[in-house]
């Protein structure tokens, strides 16, 4: 999917040159030799950094992620996804359809905020063609009677089945199960060590061969600067925020960002959630997720999960952090800092 030409490119190259940066400061010194390959897949800039493994490890993962988007990219027209969008039926390979399964879930766990029937809205506002613009309220109201998680029916032997008018959409959760995909591959080949950066989604793997854990910046939504430091190993952390992909019409910003309940770019009162969890898909998924809900139901969620960590950034400049990141997380200057505590 597409990046505005007005703002989104600029937050994804500091993305870029930020996580370079803090690879160097981490590595300097560092006795042991690593590897590294950059590439463009997804619609965006990835880089995998590994320890160990043979010389042709890297560019076997780049090929991997692009088996993975030819799977499940929804504007490739030769992926399965696509096909099942046209037809409204098709049966996925196992591979599709257990991710499929998966993000069926983690929409039903959340109640709606994270949606993969919401694409027909999203193409709606240019965010997948680039052809940017504010639809019609008619328009919309149209689109949201073809938003529905629950009416997709996945089958136990693969096939999915949709309501006339629906789309899948797995953008949401692609990047974090192509990590943990990755992470897959590289435990099978013995590496220990790596840092995969997949356009803003971080797979720590192991720790930092120096020692400690790998430090990971969290950006600060829309400035060169940082809201802090995680210090992470055997985890993935993924950022969503309005700032990353956008457009402006009339003075006013629109982001990528679809509330499905009511097609509208979600306005919750956070500038930006991350979620630091073992699972990719989970914290890919759940940064939307919460980014729709907005902090008070974002932090009420948690307290009935054990399974990640949250940072929220709210548009008022107060940033939470949720206790089991106190000690991995060292803030930058913020106006106000909650470290949110679980309920006994």
């Amino acid at each position: 999917m597409g990046f505005s030409a007005i703002r989104g490119k600029k937050s994804l190259r500091w993305a870029a040159w930020a996580a370079l940066l803090l690879w160097l400061t981490a590595l300097a010194g560092c006795g042991v030799r690593a590897q590294s390959r950059t590439f463009f897949a997804m619609d965006t800039v990835m880089t995998v950094r590994l320890y160990g493994g043979d010389a042709g490890l890297p560019a076997a993962l780049e090929q991997e992620v692009q088996r993975l988007e030819g799977m499940l990219s929804v504007t490739r027209e030769d992926s399965e996804i696509a096909a099942v969008n046209r037809s409204g039926e098709g049966k996925l390979s196992p591979e599709a359809a257990r991710l499929v399964e998966g993000a069926l879930a983690l929409c039903d766990a959340t109640g709606g905020a994270l949606d993969i029937t919401v694409y027909p809205v999203l193409r709606a506002w240019g965010f997948t063609t680039g052809d940017y613009g504010v639809p019609q309220p008619q328009t919309l109201a149209e689109l949201l009677e073809h938003v529905g998680y629950s009416r997709v029916s996945l089958a136990a032997d693969g096939t999915v089945t949709l309501p006339e008018g629906f789309m899948l959409d797995l953008g949401a959760v692609a990047k974090g199960y192509t990590a943990d995909r990755l992470t897959e591959l590289l435990r099978e080949q013995g590496v220990e060590t790596a840092l995969l950066d997949l356009g803003g989604n971080i797979q720590a793997i192991g720790g930092n061969p120096e020692g400690g854990g790998w430090r990971v910046a969290v950006q600060k939504p829309d400035s060169e600067g940082y809201l802090g430091v995680l210090t992470l190993e055997d985890k993935a952390a993924v950022t969503s925020g309005g700032y990353q992909r956008n457009f402006v019409q009339d003075g006013t910003v629109y982001h990528h960002i679809i509330d499905p309940s009511t097609g509208m770019p979600a306005r919750s009162g956070l500038a930006s959630v991350t979620i630091v969890a073992d699972s990719g898909l989970l914290a890919d998924g759940l940064s939307t997720a919460l980014y729709v809900m907005g902090a008070q139901k974002a932090l009420e969620f948690w307290q009935t999960r054990s399974d990640f960590e949250a940072v929220l950034y709210g548009d008022d400049g107060t940033l939470w952090v949720t206790e089991g990141l106190a000690g991995c997380f060292e803030a930058g200057q913020t106006e106000s800092l909650v470290v949110v505590e679980r309920q006994p």
